[in-house]
């Protein structure tokens, strides 16, 4: 959370942050700015102080919006230092930092955080770094100090969180609802009122639609899949392909608020009219798996643990899984579990690896979703629940919709 900052600051022994970059699709920025939309600013924050935005005039509204420190770029004049530098950006770029930090009194140990160009990274900060022998820059992988923040989500984030999993939901309703309006043609396919196929292409322009009038967006992407597709965990579905009766559905959807913020994660899988035995059974393994998984969460617990349970409850319904072979294209072929968040996949981790000393703690908020696919049997599944820890160690399901797996036709809304 925001407020363990200067804690991971104390602990990584940094006495400065830095972060910068454009806002829109730059995480570890917009975080730090509380959700506020600029076009691109830097924030400094001390260890121990609040911190200090940096943005252009035609920002100054917005940016004062953070309830931070407000400084306008005017104030370092990256216009004079260009012209002092005969034009080279690079070492325009670095006098101008220089400036900053002055101004601020920024020194000591730095740790540099926002998403650029790598290239671009890597000679401004070696740049910088020689230039300023009172700042160590400090980089991080991995679990660095905004991922390890951005973690565990507090009240005002879960209640964000919940409200695009609302929204989500509706989006996924008013998707089986357009099903159900369909007549059933020739082989069990669904027509359009002029008779020609409903095709997946047809219900993924649809969902695009419920999408945006839901007022959220869509910068992942979505999965809608049927049959031999739905077998293939990654499988967007092929858009010529009709939709028919008794195929497996898998709809994955994982829409965000707006403008770059808080992401949700919702897995179902649907036959329509009705479920052949195979999928069927696919279907109560997978539900079993995941209610099981949930009555097992809990704060302290390893995050490895839930995808070795999950690898040992499907191995014991017969499937093959990656715990026997990482490769395996058939049966449980992926991970458990991921961080939902700013991004879609964040932390915590889940992966079973010696590496992973992740242990499930209060505010941790994330998306569950076992999974089994046959693709040369023409029939996949996947259930996906988003999980929270709250700060009293109680779980809550923030996903409200049911695991129905029969899709009655001409029954309205589910």
């Amino acid at each position: 959370m925001r407020r363990d900052i200067d804690q991971l600051m104390a602990d990584r022994n940094l006495d400065v942050i830095l972060v910068r970059g454009k806002v829109l699709g730059n995480p570890p920025l917009f975080y730090m700015l509380n959700g506020v939309h600029l076009t691109q600013a830097v924030v400094i924050k001390k260890r121990g102080e609040a911190p200090t935005v940096i943005a252009g005039p035609m920002d100054r509204a917005s940016a004062a919006k953070s309830g931070y420190t407000v400084v306008l770029t005017t104030r370092y004049r990256y216009g004079g230092l260009l012209q002092q530098h005969n034009g080279d950006p690079l070492a325009a770029s670095v006098a101008y930092y220089r400036r900053i930090f002055e101004d601020l009194g920024v020194s000591g140990r730095l740790g540099c955080y926002g998403y650029l160009d790598q290239g671009y990274a890597y000679a401004f900060l070696t740049a910088l770094d020689a230039a300023t022998p009172d700042i160590e820059i400090v980089g991080e992988i991995e679990a660095d100090l905004i991922r390890v923040a951005r973690a565990t989500k507090d009240a005002d984030e879960v209640a964000r969180i919940r409200e695009v999993g609302q929204h989500t939901v509706a989006v996924v309703k008013q998707t089986v609802a357009f099903l159900q309006s369909h007549e059933v043609g020739d082989n069990e396919i669904l027509r359009k009122a002029g008779g020609d196929h409903l095709t997946v292409g047809d219900v993924h322009a649809r969902i695009a639609r419920l999408v945006a009038y839901e007022g959220l967006e869509d910068p992942e992407g979505f999965i809608f899949s049927t049959g031999r597709d739905a077998g293939i965990p990654h499988s967007r579905g092929q858009l010529n392909a009709p939709i028919r009766l008794g195929e497996s559905i898998v709809f994955d959807i994982f829409p965000r608020e707006v403008g770059g913020g808080y992401f949700f994660d919702l897995t179902r899988t649907f036959c329509l009219g009705y479920a052949p035995e195979p999928v069927a059974r696919l279907h109560r393994d997978v539900v079993d798996c995941l209610i099981a998984l949930e009555a097992d969460v809990r704060a302290g617990e390893m995050a490895r643990y839930y995808q070795r349970m999950t690898c040992d409850f499907l191995s014991d319904r017969g499937h093959p899984t990656v715990a026997e072979d990482p490769a395996t294209q058939r049966g449980y072929v992926h991970g458990i579990a991921h961080g939902v968040g700013l991004d879609v996949h964040e932390v915590p981790r889940f992966q079973d690896d010696p590496s992973n000393g992740t242990r499930l703690l209060p505010g941790h908020l994330f998306a569950i979703e076992p999974g089994l696919y046959y693709p040369d049997e023409g029939m996949g599944c996947r259930v996906e629940d988003v999980l929270w820890i709250a700060e009293d160690s109680t779980v809550h399901n923030l996903t409200d919709m049911p695991y129905d797996l029969v899709v009655p036709m001409g029954a309205g809304l589910l």
